[in-house]
């Protein structure tokens, strides 16, 4: 089993910048590959970025590339997303998971562990 939790979300100003982490127990999750996800109230959860195992492939949703960055520190056993240019619309609880399916990697069913999210508020 490998636990998650999400840290580091907060209320900021459009136009700033956030890094949430997620912190994983359990198990190393060198072996697995990581992802970032978001609900804002009323609509479905939604890719926000994903790393692959190794570190070597990252994948982005179209309305966050450019501004978002993922990121993994195997040492740390943490994965984190860095967030510039923060807009309104990207106000929602942010959600790390992880997984070893064969399910692509944008999709919810590509993983197996979720954290518990963190919430994200941008004033604008």
């Amino acid at each position: 089993q490998v636990q998650l939790v999400e840290s580091g979300g907060g209320l900021v100003q459009a136009g700033g910048s956030l890094r949430v982490s997620c912190a994983a127990s359990g198990r190393t999750i060198s072996t697995y590959n990581v992802g970032w996800f978001r609900q804002a109230p009323g609509k479905e959860r939604e890719f926000v970025a994903a790393i692959t195992w190794s570190g070597g492939i990252t994948y982005y949703a179209d309305s966050v590339n450019g501004r978002f960055t993922i990121a993994r520190d195997n040492a740390k056993n943490t994965v984190y997303l860095q967030m510039n240019s923060l807009k309104p619309e990207d106000t929602a609880v942010y959600y790390c998971a992880a997984g070893r399916t064969l399910l692509p990697v944008t999709t919810i069913s590509g993983y197996n562990y979720w954290g518990q999210g963190t919430q994200v508020t941008v004033s604008s």
